[in-house]
């Protein structure tokens, strides 16, 4: 994974917290490195020990850290790829154009990087359909960063989001891992 992610990861903990349930952290998750740099490439696995130590610590699940994190995450992402983001895009138009326009580029710049694959499709002017693909399965993550997005556009009270899981997407239940959302705007 990304060292960004990581390095983001670090300034979450220390806002929310401080400095020193960081270092707590990264002990506990078994890992030497308290800083990681942005320019490597770390393995999933590290992300997954400090994740899944943090929810120990907290109480939450991984998937409400996820999303807390997603959220947290915005206006750095919007920040880093700024220079393939189109001025009049909002929440729906942001998302209807990650894969093509920001995912694909870290693709093809940056050996290593492996940002999940985002097949969205407009299936109305208000409404978009997104398949999350990750061997990760950090579907909690991309549900946090469309929320964000909701919030970074000041759009939040508009933006209606509903998870699918696997099994949802097949049976009708909510049960399983994320495999896609629905991002809808209302009036």
């Amino acid at each position: 994974m990304h060292g960004t992610i990581f390095s983001l990861l670090k300034r979450y903990v220390q806002t929310q917290y401080d400095h020193s349930t960081w270092v707590r952290l990264v002990e506990h998750s078994g890992l030497t490195e308290v800083d990681f740099d942005h320019r490597n490439v770390y393995p999933d696995e590290h992300m997954y020990a400090l994740v899944g130590q943090a929810a120990e610590m907290t109480g939450l699940s991984a998937d409400e850290l996820h999303e807390k994190f997603g959220e947290y995450l915005v206006p750095d992402l919007l920040y880093m790829y700024q220079k393939y983001i189109r001025p009049e895009w909002r929440t729906l138009d942001m998302l209807e154009h990650t894969e093509t326009a920001m995912h694909t580029q870290v693709r093809a710049a940056h050996e290593g990087y492996r940002p999940p694959v985002l097949d969205v499709r407009r299936v109305a002017p208000d409404e978009v359909f997104i398949e999350y693909v990750s061997p990760r399965r950090m579907g909690g993550l991309a549900l946090g960063i469309v929320r964000g997005l909701a919030r970074y556009f000041d759009e939040e009270d508009r933006i209606i989001v509903e998870p699918l899981t696997s099994e949802k997407w097949r049976a009708g239940t909510n049960a399983g891992a994320l495999t896609g959302l629905v991002a809808s705007a209302c009036e």
